[in-house]
């Protein structure tokens, strides 16, 4: 009965957020907003996709789990009974706030959730950059001292981004998005963010946002320092794929399909397809499924097959939870 799924996006306003996410892939905003994370697949209290597509559509994600879960999850694990990945699409036309997301042992100590995550670079304006861990030297102490002269940016790794870069962000490394960046975001099903810094800037009502530094500093892990990001490769030009991800909670590759017909099976586990460029038909259990540049689906791990053709050669990212 399942087959590809697309979803109905939601949207949601950030004070750092614009409008790129229409401008690029054509979904249409709510107007006079901006728009900072259009939330392509989830399964969150209050946030559950819709079904846009085929015999299914007006049902979601969270009735899927209830009542089709083998089906759609196979092997896979589920977290806490709710599928396991959130997928975003991030519009960043202002730094996001200096934060972090708390591993498991902080998140059980402070009631959070853990969180970890990954972004693929869609778009970038020139030297776009992003916050990523600690500069080499910097110590707990000193990073202390520095929230709380509000010098505390420069502790962080800066190092800049553009299309096609990937970075892994395992929950306790601190970062934020530099301004100017539209991103896919692959993360562990989790809301849980903790701010160290957010520029000084007021909300929409003219107020300071909320910081949350002691579980900030409950979570970060100081040891890391100077991670690096994954390069756009240029070798994929003739096709083929790569890993941009390899970790137990979730797996993600990069790949580029030739002109022509593609058989591939789930692996027993659901699958997310986004398309990064290009365009692509899904095809599986009789449903057919167009995909264009910020197009998501997600192939239960029930579709022993699938087809997907295109008319020329296809980008895309390839997504399977642990």
């Amino acid at each position: 009965m399942l087959y590809p799924l697309a979803f109905q996006p939601r949207f949601k306003d950030r004070i750092w957020g614009g409008r790129r996410i229409e401008s690029l892939f054509g979904k249409e905003l709510p107007s006079g907003r901006l728009i900072g994370e259009s939330w392509e697949i989830s399964d969150r209290p209050g946030d559950v996709s819709v079904v846009a597509n085929g015999p299914l559509a007006g049902k979601d994600l969270r009735w899927l789990m209830e009542n089709f879960q083998e089906e759609l999850m196979g092997s896979a694990l589920s977290a806490g009974g709710r599928f396991p990945l959130l997928v975003k699409i991030l519009d960043a036309q202002e730094k996001l706030s200096l934060q972090v997301h708390p591993p498991s042992a902080a998140a059980a100590n402070l009631g959070g959730e853990p969180k970890t995550e990954m972004w693929y670079v869609m778009d970038a304006v020139p030297d776009a950059e992003l916050y990523l861990g600690l500069k080499r030297g910097m110590t707990r102490r000193e990073f202390e001292r520095r929230i709380e002269d509000t010098s505390v940016q420069e502790c962080f790794h800066r190092i800049k981004v553009r299309r096609g870069d990937s970075v892994f962000l395992p929950s306790g490394r601190v970062h934020a998005l530099g301004a100017g960046l539209v991103i896919f975001e692959v993360q562990q099903n989790s809301d849980t963010t903790y701010r160290v810094y957010d520029w000084d800037r007021l909300d929409t009502s003219g107020n300071a946002r909320d910081l949350h530094i002691s579980e900030a500093l409950a979570s970060i892990d100081f040891d890391d320092i100077e991670p690096q990001v994954l390069r756009a490769e240029s070798l994929m030009a003739t096709g083929g794929s790569r890993d941009l991800v390899s970790h137990p909670v979730f797996q993600v590759s990069e790949e580029l399909w030739n002109q022509g017909c593609h058989l591939a099976g789930t692996a027993g586990r659901p699958t997310v397809i986004g398309m990064v460029s290009g365009a692509a038909t899904l095809e599986g259990n009789g449903v057919s499924l167009e995909l264009a540049p910020g197009g998501f689906a997600l192939l239960p791990a029930c579709l022993s097959k699938f087809t997907l053709s295109c008319a020329s050669p296809a980008r895309l990212i390839r997504a399977t939870p642990g």
